[in-house]
């Protein structure tokens, strides 16, 4: 008795045909399954850099901008704010910011890119709360400093270049985001210049 003739054709088809169809097969499990690993449109406009306006704020005036959930503070800091920074190094827990709270380029006595501009994250490095910002009566807080800002929950004190003062809980100054100028009246927070 003999075998009868094998088809290769055909053969050859149902393999083409069955591969086809489970490769199509693993790529419709495989697309949805990788897709999920991308963070949604929410995520990633929750945590998008945000831009700020600074072509209208006053000397002195502090702009309110959210960025990742968080508050961050916009200051136009006056020349006599600026001088006053000097005034109270000695008594600040970490004056040359030494800690990492800020990007190399802010790591300077106004913690700033530009010294008039101060740009920061406003929750207190102690347990979270926002402190206050306090344009002229912070001397209430720490004799002899006009302007700062300070935490009522459990009293940390910050100047108004974000540096914590001694002997309060907050540990460390407060943080610095990343950030750099669009233009002279815009700024991007959330993204160094250059990151894509």
């Amino acid at each position: 008795m003999s075998n009868p003739p094998v088809n290769t054709g055909r053969r050859k088809f149902l393999t083409l045909t069955t591969g086809v169809v489970g490769g199509i097969g693993a790529a419709a499990v495989a697309v949805p399954f990788i897709k999920s690993w991308s963070p949604s449109e929410k995520a990633k406009a929750a945590g998008a850099p945000v831009t700020v306006d600074i072509s209208k704020i006053q000397p002195g005036q502090l702009i309110r901008v959210e960025w990742r959930g968080k508050p961050v503070w916009v200051v136009s800091r006056t020349p006599k704010i600026l001088d006053e920074l000097a005034s109270h190094a000695d008594r600040l827990r970490d004056p040359d910011s030494l800690e990492a709270q800020q990007p190399g380029y802010a790591q300077n006595p106004q913690r700033s890119l530009k010294p008039k501009i101060f740009v920061a994250v406003g929750i207190c490095t102690h347990l979270g709360c926002s402190p206050s910002y306090l344009p002229d009566s912070f001397s209430e807080q720490v004799e002899g400093v006009q302007s700062g800002f300070f935490c009522p929950c459990h009293g940390s004190k910050f100047d108004l270049a974000g540096r914590v003062f001694q002997n309060v809980p907050a540990p460390l100054n407060l943080v610095i985001p990343p950030h750099y100028y669009i233009s002279d009246t815009q700024i991007l927070i959330g993204q160094d210049k250059g990151d894509a």
